[in-house]
């Protein structure tokens, strides 16, 4: 959860929030009253109303959306999704406020974590949704002796395919590559550990300089 940003109280007003918004950067912060998750409120909401009063007053347009502190990220990163989220509180089973989490804690936290780290490649796959098959494809890695460190599935809403993208424990995929068309899947990419990072640390950049703007 982030250490810098903390909640509002029902008596900020409308300017102050705003004000808070800007300097980190979001666009939602919750509101809190002794120690009891109120709301979420939007910069939206802000706008639409008297800036000199209390958003205590403020009538919320989102339906309180948080997390449960024993929520999994994938799930946290669902409902910031759904809601459009740039932050997210975190209650305990009382309705107790304990934090919150911003999207960049979220891409702070995968950019920290161990798949990403270790050195390795990349595959991306695309097979159709009938024959995908977590469980052959890694049966293909670990017959040429190659690990998967992640897995990560994408996919189309206008085709029936599924875009399967693995981080491998190996710099050399090329007999990898040919296992995998020997099955019929298509490689629709291949790259070494280098030039994806690379790629991904100045896509990062880039949502993190907009993020900051």
């Amino acid at each position: 959860m982030s250490s810098l940003l903390g909640p509002l109280k029902t008596t900020d007003t409308g300017e102050e929030a705003i004000n808070i918004m800007h300097v980190y950067h979001v666009k939602h912060l919750p509101i809190v009253d002794n120690h009891e998750l109120e709301g979420l409120i939007s910069e939206d909401d802000i706008l639409n109303h008297d800036l000199d009063k209390a958003i205590g007053t403020y009538k919320l347009s989102l339906v309180n959306p948080f997390c449960q502190e024993g929520d999994h990220l994938f799930e946290v990163m669902q409902k910031m999704a759904l809601n459009k989220l740039t932050t997210i509180p975190v209650i305990d089973a009382t309705n107790r406020y304990l934090g919150l989490v911003t999207i960049e804690d979220v891409f702070n936290f995968f950019g920290d974590s161990y798949a990403f780290k270790e050195p390795g490649s990349i595959i991306i796959l695309e097979t159709d949704r009938s024959k995908y098959s977590l469980s052959e494809i890694a049966r293909i890695c670990e017959s040429e002796g190659i690990l998967i460190f992640s897995s990560f599935v994408t996919s189309n809403l206008d085709s029936t395919s599924l875009y399967v993208t693995l981080k491998l424990n190996t710099f050399d995929v090329t007999r990898l590559v040919n296992a995998f068309q020997r099955y019929d899947y298509t490689v629709s990419g291949a790259f070494a550990e280098d030039e994806y990072i690379d790629t991904l640390r100045e896509r990062y950049q880039s949502l993190m300089n907009f993020l900051s703007i």
